[in-house]
């Protein structure tokens, strides 16, 4: 059994593409192509369809995606057994974050990792809070850092961090602005900027507000804050925001009865073994959380 062969299937498999996972693996598209001819030849399958420049898995390819996702897994769960035996902090360290904590919680902290750790190879992604947990339960990535689900997997271990106030913001010449507080009834009567619907900060933004006023007008749906911030300075609507993202540009309205607030923390894999790379990390996270900040 050749491990990259199944390493070059799942790539390609994700990425629907021969060219965008030869990059991901940092190989050549040809070499990329002869793995998976050879594990075509070993499995007497095809596994692909080749639809111009996408692919699309095959019905045995289908099938073998999770066998492909637990033999990796294995694999690599052998290999973190034996590393930890010599307790020394190296090695791979797949990581994913969401781009708000990536670029508002993190950068000290990693740079602090990076310069303590340097025989650790730092493997950093960014996707959605809801699709880095999905990644984390199949083992793509070893730790998550991300908004902690409302009702998480059973498969996953939350090890809270931050407790991330949000707060209305509106644009300094929006009708709301300035004011001392606004009702439910005001904010619901002006256009809304959200993430997309089924998000966790989505449902922790809209249950309260559904609950007392009703349906919004929700004229933009983004996932990335940085965004919805830009659109929100631009008067285009109002939005809810961590309060470190108000400004000269955008200020807050406070609403009368409205507390919003979402737990970013920690997600691994409860039945994988704990890297001492990940361990480090962990430990560096937890005493880098201000105590009066960290939840509980």
């Amino acid at each position: 059994m050749d491990i990259s062969n199944y390493a070059a299937f799942l790539a390609v498999a994700e990425q629907a593409s021969f060219s965008l996972a030869a990059e991901q693996l940092h190989l050549t598209q040809p070499a990329i192509s002869k793995r998976i001819a050879q594990l075509e030849g070993e499995l007497g399958v095809t596994l692909f369809d080749r639809l111009g420049r996408r692919v699309a898995l095959t019905e045995a390819g289908r099938a073998l995606r999770p066998v492909a996702e637990r033999i990796l897994s294995d694999v690599r769960e052998t290999r973190q057994v034996i590393a930890n035996l010599s307790r020394e902090v190296s090695g791979p360290l797949s990581v994913v974050t969401s781009h708000h904590i990536g670029l508002r919680r993190l950068p000290p902290i990693l740079r602090d990792f990076t310069r303590s750790y340097r025989r650790v190879r730092l493997d950093l992604a960014f996707m959605d809070s809801e699709q880095a947990c999905q990644a984390v339960e199949r083992g793509v990535f070893e730790l998550g850092v991300v908004t902690l689900p409302l009702r998480p997997s059973p498969l996953l271990e939350c090890i809270p961090l931050w407790e991330d106030r949000l707060v209305i913001a509106v644009a300094r010449d929006h009708p709301l602005a300035g004011q001392a507080s606004a009702s439910l009834e005001q904010l619901g009567a002006h256009p809304a900027i959200l993430p997309a619907v089924g998000t966790y900060t989505r449902t922790i933004i809209e249950a309260p507000i559904l609950q007392r006023h009703g349906a919004l007008d929700v004229i933009l749906e983004t996932n990335y804050l940085e965004t919805i911030r830009t659109m929100v300075a631009i008067g285009l609507g109002w939005s809810a925001l961590p309060r470190v993202m108000l400004g000269d540009d955008v200020v807050e309205v406070p609403v009368e009865g409205l507390d919003i607030r979402r737990t970013l923390g920690l997600v691994r894999h409860a039945g994988r073994t704990v890297s001492n790379a990940s361990r480090a990390l962990t430990e560096l996270l937890l005493d880098s959380t201000p105590r009066g900040e960290q939840t509980s």
